[in-house]
Parts: C-alpha cells; sequence; structure tokens
C-alpha cells in the first residue's frame, strides 16, 4: 500500500546525509544538488540546517559528513554495551596474540567495522573502525549470515549478493552450512597473500549472531615467532565465551 504520508523536507536531509556518506573527499553544493537531481534554492537551508546540528561539516564551501552520526550509533544500549563489555577483551586478546582483532555486524548487506584494536607492536592486518566490508568471501561475513534464523538468512543471502548467479549462491549457502557446523569461520583471504583471518559469532539468545569478532593473521617471513592458526581460534574461541558470559547472551559449545 502506498505511504499516504510524506516529509519532503526530512527527505532531502536524509537524501544529503547519504549522499555525503558514500563520498570519501567531500562535495560542493553543486555537486550534492546534481547528484541529487535537485536545484542549489533546494538544498541550501537543508545543508545549513546539517552544518549547524554538526551532522555535516563545511570546509571551504566543500561539505564532509561528521561522525556524529556514527556517535549517535553507539548510544543505542545494545550497541554501547556491546563495545562496553568487548573492547577490554579485544585489547586482551589482541595483547597476546600480536594480531589485530575487530568487531564487525551486518549492516543491510554488507558488514561494518564497530570496534578496532591493533597490538602494541603496531603490525598487522587492520580495518579501519567504520569501514563496510562485503559480506562474501570474508570470515565475519560467513558467521554473520550462518548464525542466523533460516528466513533472516536468506534475506541476508540475496541482499549480499545482488546480480549473482543462482550457482554462486548455491556454493556460498553451502558454505554457511560448514560454518554453521563448524561454529567458526577459519579461511585463508581470497585477497592478500598471506591472510588468514578467524571469526567467531557474538549470539543472542536465541543462537542468532548480532556481531562477529575477528582475528586476521598476517605472516611473517622474517622467522619471527608467532601464534599458531590453532591456538588463535581456541584463545578467540575464549575471548568470545568471556564475552558472552558477560553479556548474559548466547555460547559458543564447538
Amino acid at each position: 500500500m502506498e505511504n499516504s504520508y510524506s516529509a519532503p523536507a526530512l527527505e532531502k536531509g536524509l537524501d544529503i546525509l547519504e549522499v555525503l556518506c558514500q563520498s570519501e573527499n567531500g562535495l560542493t553544493q553543486q555537486e550534492i544538488a546534481s547528484k541529487l537531481g535537485r536545484n542549489l534554492s533546494e538544498i541550501y537551508r537543508m545543508l545549513n540546517c546539517l552544518v549547524q546540528r554538526n551532522y555535516v561539516a563545511n570546509y571551504a564551501n566543500t561539505y564532509t559528513i561528521t561522525s556524529k552520526l556514527f556517535q549517535l550509533s553507539h548510544f543505542h544500549p545494545p550497541t554501547y554495551r556491546l563495545l562496553t563489555e568487548a573492547l577490554p577483551i579485544m585489547e586482551g586478546l589482541s595483547r597476546l596474540v600480536s594480531f589485530p582483532c575487530d568487531l564487525r555486524v551486518y549492516n543491510n548487506g554488507v558488514q561494518t567495522v564497530v570496534a578496532a584494536i591493533q597490538p602494541p607492536n603496531g603490525l598487522g592486518f587492520m580495518t579501519r573502525v567504520g569501514s563496510e566490508i562485503e559480506v562474501a568471501p570474508s570470515a565475519s561475513g560467513l558467521v554473520l549470515l550462518a548464525f542466523q534464523d533460516p528466513v533472516i538468512k536468506e534475506i541476508r543471502i540475496k541482499e549480499s549478493l545482488p546480480n549473482k548467479p543462482d550457482e554462486d549462491i548455491e556454493v556460498f549457502r553451502n558454505s554457511l552450512k560448514e560454518i554453521k557446523l563448524k561454529g567458526f569461520a577459519s579461511i585463508k583471504s581470497k585477497q592478500y597473500a598471506g591472510l588468514h583471518a578467524i571469526s567467531f559469532p557474538i549470539l543472542d539468545m536465541n543462537g542468532n549472531a548480532i556481531a562477529a569478532m575477528t582475528v586476521p593473521m598476517l605472516a611473517r617471513i622474517d622467522g619471527t615467532t608467532q601464534f599458531t592458526q590453532e591456538q588463535v581460534e581456541n584463545l578467540l574461541r575464549e575471548s568470545v565465551l568471556n564475552l558472552s558470559r558477560k553479556l548474559a547472551i548466547g555460547q559458543i559449545d564447538s
């Protein structure tokens, strides 16, 4: 049924925020208007309002998104609680294994990095907080979809693999079954040589993944001793179990 209610001003504001979120270098008023198919007079007042409310910054007539939306997202109680409990555990794990550790959540066909810890030595493959990453074929993407209600899982598969051939979707669906049976994902990167990612789901009371904690292992070639894949898997499992206990939510028994 067609929605009989409309809010043109709100829609213009949201359109501006969305187009700026997709731009890395900022946009001028003319560029924003062009991308939205609107004239300057339609967005001028709305842009000024967004700047005054600190959702958008204006640097030399170039507009960029601020961090306010990201900050507000962390005021949501479940996310705030998750981060509050997860960060100390992630810091301890990263310090112990000397690899980075990050936390990702599913978000409309992609996964968003909501926390990232770098080991004390500052070395390793690390993703930036706020980054949006493809679900397939990453380890974290696999666990975020594998541990879901069947209906939600199918919805997310379609969102994550748009315009993919049925054969590719079926291969991906089968890989999710394997991950679900194993209890976590531990795979070699298909994008970077020498990178191996291990990811465990953080589960809710119904056994559905609300986030994925991931350790990307980057092999050294200088003879420096590193934790083995199996050791990191076990330590990451313990960390996620510890986090689950603190959150009083799902447990991982694998």
